[in-house]
């Protein structure tokens, strides 16, 4: 019998991110805790720190089978779910998330609410080739959204690297 592994999202306690990805490497769980290198500057001295990009969450790429260790892993609280079910990462989501990170530098992280705008495909970039629906377009900067995990990356990207597969109208109460 042949299992499927599929990325999971796991929701840990607060500021236990990094511990809780530890603790899953030990018990040979595959994981993925994308973080962002910051410099802290204190009164007395600055450090570089690595800090989650994604606050309560590691990613996981396992099989059903490995639900029960993920959950009495310490620092696991519960999976993230979507419509009742563990929710499923796509592979090509996760795959840009790291090409993100290792492409851009300033990057922010917006909790986004689904809404209905156009489809598009970036052309050329890091991100090349992935789909997603645009956000808002400002002078260069494109939020660009990834629906399996409910929040939006946002990078600088030329608007000529953007082209729209089909755009979605919303109707207005006049038509």
């Amino acid at each position: 019998m042949q299992t499927t592994k599929r990325w999971f999202a796991v929701y840990t306690r607060p500021r236990w991110e990094k511990k809780t990805a530890a603790l899953f490497s030990r018990k040979g769980i595959e994981n993925y805790c994308p973080t962002l290198r910051q410099l802290k500057q204190w009164a007395d001295r600055k450090k570089t720190v690595y800090e989650p990009l994604f606050t309560s969450y590691v990613f996981l790429h396992i099989d059903e089978s490995e639900f029960v260790p993920v959950l009495q892993t310490s620092g696991v609280l519960h999976f993230v779910y979507w419509l009742g079910k563990p929710a499923v990462i796509r592979d090509d989501e996760i795959m840009a998330i790291r090409r993100f990170l290792g492409e851009y530098i300033n990057i922010t992280v917006e909790r986004s609410i689904v809404n209905v705008d156009d489809n598009v495909r970036i052309i050329s970039g890091p991100l090349q080739q992935l789909e997603g629906q645009i956000r808002e377009v400002r002078h260069n900067s494109v939020k660009v959204y990834l629906p399996s995990l409910g929040y939006t990356l946002i990078a600088e990207i030329e608007k000529s690297n953007v082209e729209v597969i089909h755009g979605i109208r919303k109707q207005t109460k006049a038509s």
